[in-house]
């Protein structure tokens, strides 16, 4: 065997054991707890896929489904991404005709490990284009291992990121080809990964964006050629017309403000390719004063179409959602439901260093590497860089986008430190002589190159590439060195592994904790809950809650919801937020208007758990608000600025339905000492109900759920609760 052959194995050998490690890192949840779907929203994709694969695509794309935002339903097969179900459901048909009779909850628990293998893979394929193979396969060992990754894609975070990275590094791969080639066939390529990509999550939108901008960027520089032309036209034109397939996609890409960059930037290609044709044909005079002219006329044309179309309503203008990337404060004052989510608070510090380890500080030598050489493809990785950097920043959710740039990044570094410190047979003072012939070579050869031709990567090493005659390269630094880095590579896999297996594999419906001696607890409170619910109630009962755990009750009750997390429609959310902020007068009316039956909250006093509904409940007032200001009003939530939960609470905080659901009996366990707040009720201060019956408590106090009484059983009928019987 030849040592090319032997390479190549070795290669292969490599990113099989990566792509194992990268599987196998994330199974912790299902060794330490069971095969589960994790989180809130993995469990609407389960019962989407459940129902995907019960009744068929044709079904699934007009699913109505009327057991969710009651009474108004959800056109469910229009408003979702399909590409996560519909892939699960393939894997789960080719599974059961080659004789693998796996049940389809199962399919979906393993599906993000199994992606971020092809994930892993792809980095490799990314790194080698941009450096070489060493680079590739560093990158895939830190994107398979690194915790930024890690925290979306473990058994059973069913969600749309599991697939949605694995594409987004396949797109980046297929565009970078596409460019260095100038080949239609890899633009095309680029296109239809992209258009899986928009089928699958909403973060395409990302994409759409730092291609233009590259593009453009490379239009600035003086880059502008016939490989760039070709590769971004059949991009744009392919994966426009095919993402518009996507029915909650549809039109989007030509009258959204978000997809304008990129339809701009197809523009400015036309005219850039015109003028250079026009170039060669009038004087140089003329050119500059057609071309000057031309530019001024189109830009204010452009420009002012823009303006009448966004005013006349076919161009969507800017969503709150991209308002609140470029301004953290935007959510908060104006859309309280999206600064409400705890993913889309700006990114603490501690995050970057825990979700990318040693990584932070490889990530700017790798993008000072590529500022070096500066080839059209580093040009891309320094736009992702900064971008992916800022949003990262803003918010924590978008640490995902940010992590397979840091981990290319970080081999890159490596890959270039190797280069000098794994040098053992070259004389170092032969080196510059070798490296001064190369470049001798390679400028004849680059004189007889066309134009058009690609230019070839430098000689030069790197940014470690200055250092070779120093004494630091003798043999004794280079086995420090290397040494040194290799034990960095080992306490990036030790604290990755660390990182996932204690923060990253807890399903958010199992918690738990450690006993004095050290062995587990497991608190199973919302399960029970859930299955108390599923076997209690009626089929076409109707249950309250707020709005994060609809999905969890739906899928695992299979009971009707008010509210879920697709969060679609802010009155209604408003509408719940109003019910739970309000006294029992105000929100009878509301609970029977709405058919409900029970209300299910979350409360943690009794065990510690700061997640509860308690410690939300303010957002729930502020969205209420947003709505009805003369009637809710945060101010009144608070006792000379404190928030109480105690006898020292505001009387409306005491009054609210909420907080009476909370706190009902209460004082009875614990002494009343709420351990999340640090503050006790006394007996006196146990609030009364009359508007809900208890029904269910769980084990540990974490979910109560409560009936809510006919007219005909109120106790005593409140005036609101008259007053809506005469009017029904």
């Amino acid at each position: 065997m030849d040592v090319q052959n032997a390479q190549k194995l070795l290669r292969i050998a490599i990113l099989v054991l990566v792509a194992g490690a990268a599987v196998l890192s994330r199974l912790y949840s299902v060794v330490n707890f069971e095969s589960i779907i994790h989180e809130f929203d993995p469990w609407f994709n389960f019962r989407a896929t459940r129902y995907l694969s019960s009744h068929g695509f044709d079904s699934f794309l007009n699913w109505f489904d009327n057991r969710t935002w009651y009474p108004l339903g959800r056109v469910t097969g229009g408003t979702l991404y399909p590409g996560l179900m519909v892939t699960s459901n393939v894997v789960h048909t080719m599974l059961s005709k080659i004789g693998i009779p796996l049940d389809i909850r199962n399919v979906c628990v393993l599906f993000a490990p199994a992606f971020s293998g092809l994930t892993a893979y792809m980095a490799y394929l990314f790194g080698c284009e941009l450096k070489d193979e060493t680079a590739g396969l560093l990158a895939a060992i830190f994107l398979g291992m690194a915790p930024g990754y890690t925290s979306r894609s473990v058994a059973g975070s069913y969600d749309n990121e599991a697939i949605a990275i694995t594409l987004l590094m396949t797109t980046f791969y297929f565009w970078i080809k596409a460019l260095k080639l100038g080949s239609v066939s890899w633009a095309a390529a680029c296109a239809l990964s992209y258009f899986y990509m928009v089928s699958a999550w909403g973060g395409y939108v990302f994409i759409t964006n730092i291609i233009p901008l590259h593009v453009f960027v490379l239009l600035l520089m003086g880059r502008f050629h016939s490989r760039v032309y070709v590769a971004y036209c059949t991009w744009y034109a392919l994966g426009t017309l095919a993402s518009m397939q996507i029915p909650f996609v549809g039109f989007l890409p030509i009258r959204s403000s978000e997809h304008m960059s990129a339809l701009g930037v197809f523009g400015l290609l036309q005219l850039v390719a015109f003028a250079d044709y026009v170039r060669a044909k009038v004087l140089e005079r003329q050119f500059r004063l057609f071309v000057v002219s031309f530019v001024v006329i189109v830009v204010a044309i452009a420009f002012a179409a823009l303006l009448g179309l966004t005013w006349l309503g076919v161009i969507a203008p800017w969503t709150g959602r991209f308002y609140s990337l470029w301004d953290t404060e935007y959510a908060r004052i104006h859309i309280p439901i999206i600064a409400s989510v705890s993913e889309h608070q700006p990114t603490a510090w501690p995050s970057f260093f825990n979700d990318l380890s040693f990584l932070i500080w490889l990530f700017p030598v790798g993008i000072y590497i590529c500022i070096q050489e500066l080839r059209d493809e580093h040009v891309f990785l320094v736009v992702y860089a900064v971008l992916g950097s800022y949003f990262a920043g803003v918010m924590v959710r978008l640490m995902l986008t940010l992590t397979p740039i840091v981990c290319v990044a970080g081999g890159l570094s490596i890959s270039s430190l190797l280069d000098v410190y794994n040098q053992w047979n070259v004389p170092v003072s032969k080196a510059p002589a070798v490296e001064t012939n190369a470049k001798v070579s390679k400028k004849a050869a680059k004189a007889k190159e066309p134009a058009d031709a690609a230019p070839e990567p430098k000689e030069v090493q790197g940014f470690f590439a200055s250092f070779k005659s120093a004494n630091i390269t003798s043999s004794i630094s280079k086995v420090v060195v290397l040494v040194t880095f290799f034990g960095y590579l080992a306490m990036f896999v030790s604290h990755s592994n660390f990182v996932t297996q204690s923060s990253y594999s807890s399903p958010s419906v199992v918690l738990a904790s450690n006993m004095p001696d050290g062995s587990q607890f497991l608190i199973d409170d919302f399960r029970e809950a859930y299955y108390w619910l599923r076997m209690n109630t009626p089929e076409d009962a109707k249950v309250m809650s707020w709005w994060d755990y609809g999905y969890q009750i739906g899928g695992m009750a299979d009971r009707t919801t008010l509210v879920d997390n697709n969060t679609w429609n802010n009155t209604h959310i408003a509408t719940v937020g109003k019910a739970m902020a309000c006294d029992e007068e105000t929100a009878y009316p509301i609970l029977r208007q709405h058919d409900v039956d029970y209300i299910l909250v979350v409360f943690g006093g009794l065990l510690g758990f700061s997640g509860d509904d308690i410690n939300k409940f303010l957002w729930m007032v502020r969205i209420a608000e947003g709505i009805w200001p003369e009637e809710v009003s945060e101010g009144r939530y608070f006792a000379r600025g404190q928030y109480r939960v105690d006898s020292e609470a505001t009387e409306t905080m005491k009054n609210s339905l909420m907080y009476k659901m909370s706190y009902y009996r209460f004082p009875e366990v614990n002494n009343g000492a709420d351990r999340v707040r640090g503050q006790r009720l006394s007996p006196s201060d146990a609030p009364t109900l009359n508007i809900v019956d208890e029904a269910f408590t769980s084990q540990n106090w974490l979910v109560r759920i409560y009936k809510v009484k006919d007219l005909d059983n109120l106790g005593r009928q409140v005036p609101a609760a008259a007053a809506f019987d005469r009017a029904h």
